[in-house]
């Protein structure tokens, strides 16, 4: 049943701002009359508009109250409260609930969870040296908690969306997976199936978890792409400035073996000057028969050679003489 109006208590205008100004700092921050709201029965809250800094949309508000069958009017109660508008705090939440991933720095304590859903109690040791070796020395399960199948799904949920997964920018941008790279260090359990710990440093993610289909620029094995080039493959650079002496074997054919006349006698040496290479050819056939070759013209100015007669003529050094010499032509007639 809504309350009837007080005459009494709405006409107490006048008693409510004294109060308010009173209440208030400065006069000044007492604004405007904003209403009166009836609360109860000979009960009547007149409000005005706060001008106070910091205390926008805030209302002073005077509460007069009377007796039954009284003619006078009371002041109850006098505060500052926010308004429609009045900017306000966030709900309070208590410090172990506000805490987020990421708030503990150094020196830090978290309170104790005996019930934390994430953990489970460790393997006690039953006396089974079998059973214990497992459990403690393969599992590491000496412990008084470990972590449970809640706790595991929530890590690997976690790690598996985060900025080490899948989905990063850094592996969709890269050439090749986790799982191939010679820095991805195993880890042992039910999440060394999907995830590893990166061991390269020049990785961003060096020493982290990172799943084994996420990925990098510092793989192991790729390399950097050569971008296509503008300019043309250059030419071979050739040394024309160096010059290499190469030392001929010249051989002579006896004068009882040779039964070619003047004309043919030269022949044999022709071939140590055919070619035309700076790297001339050193025969190593001294017996051949010269092969007739009509077309090609005695050369009569062969290169000069370093290199002293052969051991079946000895001769004193010489400068190089031509290959027309004609000593070895008429050793025969003497």
């Amino acid at each position: 049943m809504a309350a009837t109006k007080d005459a009494v208590l709405e006409r107490a205008v006048d008693l409510a701002r004294e109060v308010a100004v009173e209440l208030a700092e400065d006069p000044a921050d007492v604004g405007e009359y904003l209403g009166a709201v009836q609360e109860a029965e000979r009960l009547v809250a007149h409000r005005f508009a706060s001008l106070a800094r910091g205390y926008r949309g805030w209302e002073w508000t005077v509460t007069v109250a009377r007796v039954p069958r009284g003619r006078v009017a009371t002041v109850c109660e006098a505060e500052l409260l926010p308004g429609a508008d009045a900017i306000l705090a966030k709900a309070w939440v208590p410090w172990s609930q506000r805490l987020r991933p990421g708030d503990v720095g150094p020196g830090d304590v978290l309170p104790f969870r005996p019930d934390d859903p994430r953990l489970e109690p460790g393997w006690t040791p039953t006396g089974d040296d079998e059973q214990d070796g497992v459990a403690i020395d393969e599992l590491a399960l000496a412990r008084v908690r470990v972590l449970s199948p809640v706790g595991r799904e929530e890590a690997a949920e976690r790690w598996y969306r985060g900025s080490r997964g899948p989905t990063s920018p850094g592996a969709l941008a890269s050439a090749a997976a986790c799982a191939t790279c010679g820095f991805m260090v195993p880890v042992q359990g039910a999440l060394g199936q999907v995830f590893a710990v990166c061991a390269n440093e020049w990785s961003p993610d060096d020493g982290r978890v990172v799943s084994l289909d996420h990925g990098c620029g510092a793989h192991s094995e790729t390399d950097v792409e050569q971008p296509p080039s503008e300019w043309p493959a250059p030419d071979p650079l050739i040394d024309e400035s160096a010059l290499e002496v190469v030392e001929l074997a010249r051989t002579h054919v006896s004068a009882p073996e040779s039964a070619a006349g003047p004309e043919q006698a030269p022949e044999p040496e022709q071939e140590a000057v055919l070619p035309t290479e700076p790297e001339a050819v050193v025969s190593t056939e001294p017996d051949l028969e010269p092969e007739p070759e009509p077309e090609v013209a005695p050369v009569t100015e062969p290169e000069p050679e370093t290199q002293p007669e052969p051991q079946t003529e000895p001769e004193p050094a010489t400068p190089p003489e031509p290959v027309t010499d004609p000593e070895p032509v008429t050793e025969p007639e003497s």
